[in-house]
């Protein structure tokens, strides 16, 4: 009989894997799935920062999509922006999911974020998302929204499954011949498909286990085929040469740890600025857990290395 491995996570830690489970649905189906997703979000979910101004747009050939305005005057060449890309394994989450970060993240920045509300699987599999995704990327670059935009200072930024598609649109946008963003920002990715040894040392690890993945990956890419596809899984990529800088945390007790630590070797060794975030004592989803130690690191680094790519 296997014993479930002890996870090296803090007292705090522990509270916040403890009070998300409470809103685990035993039902498989995605309505209901869906429905738990979102009780818990907005349990995590705090009032927004004061003179933010948010605004839900719909725009010809994109998916829905909502503006957050900082609270600051305009810069004159057009604002600096983030094109957010949530996580969910592609079958959970929407523009209320993750709220909380990309109002902080206006905010904090003094940056217009764009989040976006992209088709999910399973009723949508791949490439919808990814579709949505570029139609989102080039909507704010070509200056469709009601905002001025400095297309020389984009970013975007994916966390879980909107890790993957943030890495795919630079790829696909690179392939193209199009211009890359100022900076890709990945918090704790799906890149691939190997069989890595974080993958099995962190088999039943706090709120995302490999079994969890793999349903994700199923759900996504129900082809086997599409998981040779580099726009599907980012590591199947021949080269990484030209893409963006990368921004990559990862969670230390995460299946998913060692696709983002080998996505930065590989950016490396293509000679791709990369900054690494290792993210010790961090879980998959800790995004939410915030005001914990561990966790303050992690916004600590991203806040920097946005900042200074948007600037």
């Amino acid at each position: 009989m296997s014993v479930a491995r002890e996870y090296p996570l803090s007292a705090g830690m522990r509270a916040f894997v403890a009070a998300t489970r409470a809103f685990a649905c035993a039902d498989p189906a995605p309505a209901a799935q869906r429905s738990a997703y979102a009780r818990m979000a907005a349990a995590f979910t705090p009032p927004r920062p004061p003179g933010l101004q948010v605004r839900d747009l719909s725009l010809s050939g994109c998916a829905p999509l909502r503006r957050y305005r900082p609270p600051c005057a305009r810069p004159a060449a057009g604002w600096p922006a983030i094109l957010f890309l949530h996580g969910g394994g592609w079958m959970l989450g929407g523009l209320d999911s993750h709220d909380f970060l990309c109002a902080e993240l206006a905010a904090r920045l003094g940056v217009l974020v764009l989040a976006l509300d992209y088709r999910l699987a399973p009723e949508q599999p791949f490439p919808a998302a990814l579709e949505d995704s570029l139609a989102a990327w080039r909507a704010l670059r070509d200056g469709a929204l009601d905002e001025p935009i400095d297309a020389t200072r984009l970013a975007v930024l994916g966390d879980s499954a909107g890790g993957n598609l943030a890495a795919a649109l630079c790829l696909a946008l690179r392939d193209a011949a199009e211009a890359q963003p100022c900076l890709q920002a990945l918090i704790y990715p799906a890149l691939g498909d190997a069989p890595t040894a974080s993958r099995q040392d962190c088999a039943d690890a706090p709120l995302l286990s490999t079994a969890d993945l793999q349903a994700c990956l199923d759900a996504y890419l129900p082809r086997r085929e599409q998981r040779h596809r580099p726009l599907a899984l980012p590591l199947r990529a021949a080269e990484l040469a030209g893409l963006a800088p990368a921004f990559i945390a990862v969670a230390e007790c995460d299946p998913l740890r060692d696709d983002g630590l080998h996505y930065a070797e590989r950016l490396r060794s293509a000679r791709v600025a990369v900054d690494y975030f290792a993210g010790e004592g961090l879980v998959h989803g800790c995004l939410r857990a915030r005001q914990l130690p561990e966790v303050e690191r992690l916004y600590a680094a991203l806040f920097e290395a946005l900042g200074r790519h948007l600037r």
